[in-house]
């Protein structure tokens, strides 16, 4: 039996990823999906997100223009038109992950249930195949909490809410981090009365504290209920005869609490695909959440087998698991030593306003360097741009270390997405604080104008430190005269 150069467990990014790039590279190549290829991000995440959050926009737009000098009639939402735009957000994308495309690229592709039955072999539907190197990419699931009376109220996740035709007059989410946020923030904007619980004291709880505040406020100015601290002790039949139901909360050193709803979604947190993989056959350890265990190159503890992606529980976003396919065909097929940096892999939240990340928090570089950090925020009121679009909610925070050298970011307002990416390039050179603004110019007025001046900031005060010295130099070349 002719062994795979590559077999490829799991169809999402991280997957296609990997085959695709090792079978161009003249590998034979296996890649063996259950269900359909494209992973949660193409079907239930990234695009159909997305495709929802620009419906929503456009809605709240439509209705809150009026201090800009525009105003519009009443604004009504078709929430079954605005799922169609959903799916054919998926459809326009799909052919670019399809099974066809693969095939087209060299991969073979097989349908159905792939588990380990040997270090050195998988077995798909009873076909057993060998391989010399294999990878894992199985992806994560939504994990649905133990809470009393739950499983009753028919619970949404993000698998199951692209289903609904209709919008619920009342959604709870439970689950105040970035998918419960951005999908709050968009059902509340389709009309919808959201209510978002969180069991940690703020919102988004990976985010910079200011960050996680501004994300908040936003959300409480467009009438969503936040309820932080909160933690979701049972759901019962709501009594008052309108056949919704009744969330009970509990919070510290405060008398209990109840939300009604129509719907409640939950989005809690996911837990890696791993179960029924027959992972110990093959000598692949996993942690207590179900992810398997990986080093810095992906390698797991059968040093045949690579993991990517979601299973891994690293960073959950797709263009990790980009980055984790692109790794392992390095890794296992020319016998690099590529590492996964994942402290300098930016990550954003797509809410209004959008949150763009990459590195340190200002508490890890505290903690990390001591007190001798460095730390220049610009508040969008000093951003010209913002005040010319009545967005001056916003900010951006550059972190150093003692040196100046850039270690972590935070930008929220519009676009912060894209202009974390300038971040990501200079915190990748190492660049200081101050030289951002030494090599290189922002066009005026742009959002990224608040980048410009955190470290123009810095680059003030570093000049104002040498003050001495140059006033010293300037005398010396006074008195060569």
């Amino acid at each position: 039996m002719a062994r795979r150069d590559l077999i490829v467990v799991g169809g999402g990014t991280a997957g296609l990823v990997a085959a695709i790039g090792a079978a161009s590279q003249g590998a034979a190549v296996t890649l063996v999906e259950r269900e359909r290829t494209g992973g949660d991000c193409l079907w239930t995440g990234c695009v159909p997100s997305k495709a929802l959050l620009a419906a929503a926009s456009a809605a709240h737009t439509a209705r809150h223009s009026s201090h800009l000098g525009v105003h519009t009639g009443r604004v009504t939402v078709d929430l079954a038109e605005v799922m169609g735009h959903v799916r054919g957000a998926i459809s326009a994308i799909e052919p670019h992950d399809s099974p066809d495309r693969l095939r087209a690229d060299g991969v073979e592709v097989l349908h159905g249930e792939a588990r380990f039955v040997a270090d050195d072999a998988v077995a798909v539907d009873g076909r057993r195949l060998r391989f010399r190197r294999a990878m894992v990419a199985t992806g994560a699931a939504p994990v649905l909490p133990p809470i009393d009376g739950l499983a009753d109220a028919a619970p949404l996740t993000t698998d199951t809410i692209w289903e609904l035709e209709e919008l619920p007059p009342r959604l709870v989410v439970l689950g105040g981090g970035p998918i419960g946020c951005e999908l709050g923030q968009a059902f509340a904007r389709l009309g919808a009365e959201v209510t978002i619980v969180e069991l940690e004291p703020r919102l988004l709880p990976r985010e910079e504290p200011e960050a996680s505040e501004a994300v908040r406020a936003a959300l409480v100015r467009e009438g969503v209920d936040v309820r932080t601290g909160a933690r979701a002790a049972g759901v019962t039949p709501s009594p008052d005869g309108r056949g919704g139901w009744r969330l009970a909360l509990h919070r510290a050193g405060a008398p209990a609490d109840e939300v009604a709803f129509d719907r409640i979604l939950v989005a809690v947190g996911r837990r890696p695909r791993t179960a029924d993989l027959g992972l110990d056959t093959a000598g692949i350890e996993v942690d207590d959440r179900g992810a398997v265990v990986v080093d810095d190159r992906l390698r797991t503890t059968n040093p045949r087998v690579s993991a990517g992606g979601d299973v891994t529980a690293l960073l959950p976003f797709t263009h990790v698991a980009a980055i984790h396919g692109a790794t392992v065909v390095q890794n296992a097929l020319f016998g690099l030593r590529a590492r996964v940096d994942h402290e300098r892999i930016p990550w954003v939240t797509f809410t209004d306003p959008e949150v763009g990340r990459v590195g340190l928090s200002v508490a890890e570089a505290r903690e990390r360097y001591g007190p001798g950090i460095r730390v220049r925020r610009t508040p969008h009121t000093e951003v010209d741009r913002a005040w010319a679009e009545a967005r001056t909610d916003g900010f951006a925070q550059l972190v150093g270390d003692p040196k100046g050298r850039l270690v972590g970011a935070s930008v929220v307002g519009p676009r912060a997405g894209e202009t974390i990416g300038e971040l990501v390039a200079w915190h990748q050179q190492g660049t200081t604080l101050s030289a951002i603004a030494r090599r290189s110019t922002h066009a005026y007025p742009t959002w990224s104008d608040d980048i410009a001046t955190a470290s123009l900031t810095e680059l003030r005060a570093t000049l104002a430190r040498l003050r001495p010295a140059t006033r010293a130099l300037l005398w010396a070349r006074r008195l060569r005269r």
